[in-house]
């Protein structure tokens, strides 16, 4: 009878012939095939499709975009012409009711300064007068009898008012403020003020005078203008002149007589004359 085999020695034993086939197989199958590398003209091919999708994609957008931005372009620059030509129809109104404004503002002031002008007519200013003198004290009857001594008048002119002139008080080596006199008739100050222009000099109590028309500031700041060249014309032979209501400059020369209301028109002039 012959011998059993154990359990050891058979599991022990080699496998051989179909067994080992199927083990090889077996553990093949549990293993990931291997990659194999990529061929250098697929990689090429690759390369010059993913440039084409990649062009393709940025024409798409940026003419997409072109057009977006076209479009809101044009509705923002319609938009804006509108707006700007809504402006400039109401700049154009708001220009024209401001000139007609200032055409009214011009044509008050005028009004203006022809009252104020109209409520001096019978104004004179008088200069020289020291104040806080103890030889002169200011009131009516004092500057009547100065005028018609100072002028040598027939009688003395009725005076309505006379007062310092509303300028801050002098210092005590200032000179005085002009004294405003209000006169009753008008017909006293015109012969008043044609006796001051021909007298070159004015004189009472030891006081040099000066007697002038009240004018406005705006008048008085026209005249202003002509003082240098009213010098000049004072040391000049056979020139004859004058100022007259409100800055007009009269200068006759030779029988021919020219008016200025402009300083540097008469400058002008008078440079052509002879010495």
């Amino acid at each position: 009878m012959p011998p059993k085999a154990s359990k050891s020695s058979a599991s022990s034993q080699p496998l051989n012939g179909p067994a080992l086939t199927a083990a090889s197989s077996a553990s093949g199958a549990a293993s990931p095939p291997r990659e194999k590398p990529a061929s250098p003209s697929l990689a090429k091919e690759l390369a010059v499709l993913k440039s084409d999708i990649i062009q393709a994609v940025t024409s798409e957008l940026t003419r997409a975009l072109t057009a977006e931005f076209h479009s809101i372009s044009r509705d923002y620059h319609s938009k804006l012409q509108t707006e700007l030509q809504e402006m400039k129809s109401e700049l154009l109104r708001d220009n024209a009711s401001l000139r007609a404004e200032l055409g009214e503002l011009a044509r008050v002031d005028a009004k203006c300064e022809d009252l104020e002008a109209r409520s001096r007519c019978q104004n004179i200013r008088i200069t020289g007068v020291p104040e806080g003198d103890s030889q002169f004290t200011l009131s009516n009857s004092n500057v009547s009898e100065l005028l018609k001594e100072a002028l040598s008048l027939e009688k003395s002119p009725l005076v309505d008012r006379a007062h310092r002139s509303l300028a801050p008080h002098p210092k005590p080596d200032g000179p005085p403020r002009p004294i405003i006199v209000r006169l009753h008739y008008f017909e006293d100050c015109v012969r008043i003020l044609r006796e001051a222009r021909n007298r070159p000099r004015i004189t009472f109590s030891d006081m040099n005078l000066s007697i002038y028309p009240d004018l406005t500031s705006k008048v008085a700041k026209a005249r202003a203008a002509f003082n240098a060249i009213r010098r000049k014309l004072r040391s000049m032979d056979g020139v004859k002149y004058g100022m007259f209501y409100p800055a007009r400059l009269r200068i006759t020369y030779k029988g021919e007589s020219r008016e200025f209301t402009s300083a540097t028109e008469a400058e002008r002039f008078i440079s052509t004359m002879p010495g």
